[in-house]
């Protein structure tokens, strides 16, 4: 029997049977088609989406140079979990480890511990269970309960730490941001910690905006807080971005391990680590502050291997990439890239600023990150959920979203610059703001006196 693929074999890829108009995609067919079929559909699908190299809104990097590319097609059948069939790669993470708890002013980085993760989500996560279990044994130790933990964070912080608390029962206490306070700084941190707190976060690279929290300031106010109670609080530092972007570029801020408050620190390797996605880190400064009883010991893939994670099986491919940049760049060429990515928001947000119609939230200045807001009383015919909308059309994707808590009621739109994101590229999205700011004022103005519509030039 002659099957639906052998009869289309010779037709052009279109007027295959399978690329017809009404095929039903969401059930399995029951005949096999041509591999060269089945890449055009989902090549075509894809085609669909938006171009990630314009994609402002996220921190996910998008763009490695083709050594990279070659290197992971040729590691892209690699287990990270399996340590044993794979040594070289498993040896290879570990070096990672070590470079980033060298970077990150260990006091000895080899006898730090740490592990890659699929992402800073799941790092920030074993960092908070590391928080947890550390204060479990603490409060059991001191014949005291454990029923209800606390971890004291932003209320600007990234979705993942709401999540940890949720799903490992701990109670989030979100310090609101405000006008004077636009992020965790340790003010008045004292009404927030009590005995059963488990940690601090700090943020390196708040989500909304882009802006360092400074470790240093909350570190000093829980050494107060210790001075006057007893209570001794860890931070971990969740360095999503920042971690991989302080290092070069502001090399004599104190936010790392050099404060021996801070327990771990977490970044993800695809963001500023400069990676394609999925990979993230988290290092410990000592081995004392992770708890034995959280690493597993596996056998059956042969050989016995120690394991804290929250996955299992996982791409090794992007812990190789990260080698990778690691060599490939240096200190020099980290800081080459980071520096070229803040001079580019820098100048953007500059460019924005003098556009009169906004009011920057920050300028880039910590990570390149920066946001800003409509000017008070510039306009109340159009918002930046307009903006977003008429630079979407143009290819751009740039946010516009309220602040968290007390701010909830500002509307802000941000640009995230990454590796990538050229001069000429720059230059052509202020253009752009220019351009369909200019549009949304003329279309918001009065309607001229004879009646007829405005025309607009663009």
């Amino acid at each position: 029997m002659t099957s639906p693929a052998d009869r289309d074999e010779l037709l052009p890829v279109f007027a295959r049977g399978a690329e017809l108009a009404g095929q039903r995609r969401d059930r399995l067919a029951d005949d096999a088609i041509l591999p060269a079929t089945a890449y055009q559909i989902v090549h075509d699908e894809m085609m669909l989406d938006g171009n990630a190299r314009l994609n402002l809104a996220t921190f996910v990097g998008t763009w490695m140079d083709g050594h990279a590319d070659r290197l992971y097609a040729e590691a892209a059948d690699k287990n990270m979990i399996d340590k044993d069939e794979y040594p070289s790669t498993a040896a290879i993470e570990d070096r990672c480890r070590r470079i980033l708890a060298d970077l990150w002013h260990a006091p000895d980085p080899d006898a730090a511990i740490g592990t890659s993760t699929t992402g800073s989500s799941e790092a920030c996560m074993l960092g908070g269970l590391a928080f947890k279990r550390r204060w479990q044994h603490a409060r059991r130790a001191a014949g005291k309960g454990t029923e209800k933990p606390n971890l004291v964070m932003s209320s600007a912080v990234q979705v993942c730490w709401e999540k940890f608390c949720n799903y490992f029962d701990v109670e989030a206490r979100c310090v609101p941001i405000s006008d004077e306070h636009p992020v965790l700084d340790g003010h008045d941190l004292a009404a927030w910690v009590d005995e059963n707190t488990i940690g601090v976060v700090a943020i390196m690279g708040v989500t909304y905006t882009g802006m360092y929290e400074p470790v240093e300031k909350i570190v000093d106010a829980l050494d107060r807080i210790q001075a006057d109670t007893g209570l001794d609080v860890p931070v971990h530092v969740d360095g999503a971005s920042g971690a991989m972007v302080a290092p070069f570029l502001q090399p004599d801020l104190a936010w790392d391990f050099r404060l021996p408050r801070v327990h771990s620190i977490s970044t993800s390797g695809h963001k500023y680590g400069l990676v394609y996605p999925g990979v993230g880190w988290v290092v410990w400064r000592e081995r004392q502050w992770l708890p034995e009883d959280l690493v597993f010991e596996v056998s059956y893939l042969g050989g016995s291997m120690p394991t804290f994670a929250l996955n299992f099986s996982r791409p090794g491919a992007q812990v190789l990439l990260q080698y990778y940049v690691l060599l490939r760049l240096g200190r020099a060429g980290y800081t080459a890239v980071q520096r070229n990515c803040r001079d580019v928001a820098r100048y953007l947000a500059d460019g924005i600023g003098r556009l009169g119609a906004f009011d920057l939230w920050n300028d880039g200045s910590d990570i390149p990150v920066f946001a800003w807001r409509l000017r008070e009383g510039h306009t109340e015919n159009w918002t930046l959920h307009d903006l977003s909308d008429r630079l979407r059309m143009k290819g751009w994707l740039v946010p516009a979203y309220p602040l968290p808590d007390a701010l909830a009621d500002r509307t802000v739109q941000r640009i995230v610059v990454r590796n990538g994101l050229s001069g000429d590229l720059a230059d052509r999205l202020l253009a752009d703001i220019t351009a369909e700011t200019a549009y949304l004022d003329k279309l918001s103005s009065p309607m001229p006196a004879d009646g007829q519509t405005p025309s607009f030039h663009h």
